[in-house]
């Protein structure tokens, strides 16, 4: 799903923004970088975990809406996606 709560700080302290590469996952560390693809028509983004949830049973992730623009579901709300956790960068 997507996420929008706009001046709202995230788990990690972060402010939330809408044109940040960011997500929500409730158990990854903050600064994990995790691939997320659209599994209905192969677009793939790399986010960041800035936050917590989502809280919602059935759900894995929640994308900002940069991310929900590159995986082009930005108007759907909800799609099936793959995530794949990536290793931090050296020096993260």
């Amino acid at each position: 799903s997507v996420r929008t709560n706009r001046g709202v700080r995230t788990a990690s302290g972060q402010p939330l923004s809408d044109n940040t590469l960011t997500a929500a996952h409730r158990k990854l560390p903050f600064g994990t970088p995790v691939r997320t693809t659209n599994v209905k028509n192969g677009k793939s983004v790399v986010v960041t975990i800035t936050d917590r949830g989502p809280f919602i049973r059935g759900r894995l992730i929640d994308v900002s809406v940069a991310a929900a623009k590159e995986l082009d579901f930005v108007n759907r709300g909800l799609v099936p996606v793959k995530v794949e956790v990536l290793p931090k960068p050296t020096g993260a």
